[in-house]
C-alpha cells in the first residue's frame, strides 16, 4: 500500500450525514423514524425554477461555461445584493461555485498553514474546524452562548485575536443554535478587527429571519471589502440542498486565487442548475415567503413543545431552521441522547458535541419537518425521558 498523504487524517465529517444514513437504514428495516436531524428544507424546489433547467436541457445548455460561472448568473447575484442590501458589487468579483463548502474550503485553504490561527464559532458548522486543522492551522473556538442569544460577543472574538490569526469565521444567522448576532456586535467586531485579519462571513440562511430580524450582511461594511469574502446561495431559500448550488463574493486581490481552484478542482456548476439558479434570483418569490411563513409556525411549535419536556429548555431561535435545546437538567450527555432518541423511539436528532465541544449539553433538532411530524417527535422524546434513567 502506497504511503498516504499527511494531512488527510485530519480531516473530518459531518455527522448530520451518519445520522442520515443511520436513519435511512433503521426506515429500510421497517422502523418508523422522523427525521429532525438533516438541515434541509423539506419543501420542494419551486416549479418554476425546475423548468428553468428542463428548459435549459432541451434548449441545448448542456457543455461546459465559464469556471467563474454564466455571466448573467453572476449579474444577477449582483443585482440581487443590491436589491436586498444596497450594496454594489462587481459580477466579476462574483464565483458561482457547487454548494457553500466549496467556498469555505477554497477561503481556508488560502489562509490556513501551520503556524497560523483561524477563528471559527463554537457550536458550529463542522466543516470548518474539519477544513482549518487539514491546512495544519491552529483552530481557535470563538465562544457561541445560550446567553448572548446564541450570538457572538465581539470583544470575546477580538480577545482571542492574535498576531499568528489570519481569518475569522462568522455565521449568522447560525446553523446549529439559530443565533442571530445583533449588529451593535457586528459593528464592534468591524471596527476592532486588525487589519491583517480576513473575514469568511457564511450568509446561508440570510434569508431565514423571524421576529421583524433584518439580516446585516458584512458587505455593507465598505472598510472590510478589501478582505471579506461571502458565502451564500440557493440551498436553504430555494430549497435546492442537492442542486449543489452556491456563490462567493471575493475581495479582487483574492478572486483570480479562487478562480484558478475552480478550474483545477471543478471546472464549472453543472450548466442546467446554473440557468435554475437564474430563474430562483430573478423570478416571483412567493415560494420563499410561504416557505418561511410554515418555518415561523414550526419554531415556534416545536420551542414551546420542547419547554414542556422534563429537563429541558429551549430559547427562540432568531434564524434558520433549527431550535437547540438545553439538555443538561435531564442528565444525559448530547450524542449518547442523541443516539438513543434514533435507534429508541426513532427521532434522528444531532448531539450538539458534533458541533464542537461547547455543543455539551445541547441537542440540534432541524424543524424542516411538517408541523404533525414535530408533534409526533417531541411527544416520543418525552416518553422516552420519562421512561428511560439517563444512559
Amino acid at each position: 500500500m502506497p504511503q498516504t498523504i499527511p494531512g488527510f487524517d485530519r480531516i473530518g465529517e459531518e455527522n448530520a450525514f451518519a445520522v442520515l444514513a443511520r436513519a435511512g437504514v433503521l426506515a429500510a428495516e421497517g422502523k418508523d423514524i422522523i427525521n429532525l436531524g438533516i438541515g434541509q428544507p423539506d419543501f420542494p424546489t419551486p416549479d418554476n425554477i425546475s423548468e428553468a433547467a428542463i428548459k435549459a436541457i432541451r434548449d441545448g445548455h448542456h457543455g461546459y461555461t465559464p469556471a467563474t460561472g454564466l455571466p448573467a448568473l453572476r449579474e444577477a447575484v449582483s443585482a440581487d445584493l443590491h436589491r436586498r442590501f444596497q450594496v454594489e458589487v462587481n459580477p466579476d468579483t462574483v464565483l458561482i461555485v457547487p454548494g457553500g463548502k466549496v467556498t469555505m474550503f477554497t477561503a481556508i485553504l488560502m489562509f490556513g498553514a501551520p503556524g497560523t490561527e483561524i477563528l471559527y464559532p463554537d457550536p458550529g458548522f463542522p466543516i470548518y474546524r474539519s477544513m482549518i486543522e487539514f491546512t495544519g492551522a491552529t483552530p481557535i473556538p470563538v465562544p457561541i452562548r445560550e446567553e448572548n442569544g446564541f450570538g457572538f460577543s465581539a470583544d470575546e472574538m477580538l480577545g482571542l485575536i492574535t498576531d499568528k490569526t489570519r481569518l475569522v469565521i462568522l455565521n449568522s444567522p447560525a446553523n446549529p443554535c439559530g443565533g442571530v448576532t445583533p449588529k451593535a456586535e457586528m459593528d464592534a467586531l468591524v471596527a476592532g478587527l486588525p487589519d491583517h485579519v480576513a473575514v469568511l462571513s457564511d450568509e446561508i440562511y440570510d434569508q431565514m429571519l423571524y421576529d421583524g430580524e433584518k439580516h446585516g450582511t458584512l458587505l455593507s461594511y465598505p472598510q472590510l471589502r478589501d478582505r471579506l469574502i461571502l458565502l451564500n446561495g440557493w440551498s436553504k431559500t430555494y430549497a435546492m440542498t442537492g442542486w449543489r448550488l452556491g456563490y462567493s463574493v471575493w475581495p479582487e486581490a483574492l478572486y483570480d486565487n479562487a478562480r484558478k481552484l475552480a478550474v483545477n478542482a471543478w471546472s464549472c456548476v453543472n450548466a442546467p442548475a446554473q440557468f435554475a439558479a437564474l430563474e430562483a434570483l430573478t423570478g416571483p418569490q412567493d415560494a420563499v415567503t410561504a416557505m418561511m411563513r410554515e418555518f415561523d409556525a414550526r419554531r415556534t411549535l416545536v420551542v414551546r413543545l420542547l419547554n414542556d419536556l422534563p429537563g429541558v429548555s429551549c430559547i427562540q431561535p432568531k434564524g434558520a431552521f433549527y431550535a437547540f435545546p438545553n439538555i443538561t437538567r435531564t442528565g444525559w450527555k448530547a450524542k449518547a441522547l442523541a443516539s438513543a432518541l434514533l435507534e429508541g423511539p426513532g427521532v434522528a436528532t444531532i448531539g450538539g458535541p458534533d458541533f464542537g465541544t461547547l455543543g455539551e449539553g445541547y441537542i440540534r433538532l432541524s424543524y424542516a419537518n411538517s408541523q404533525d411530524n414535530i408533534r409526533k417527535a417531541v411527544a416520543r422524546m418525552g416518553a422516552y425521558l420519562n421512561d428511560t434513567p439517563p444512559g
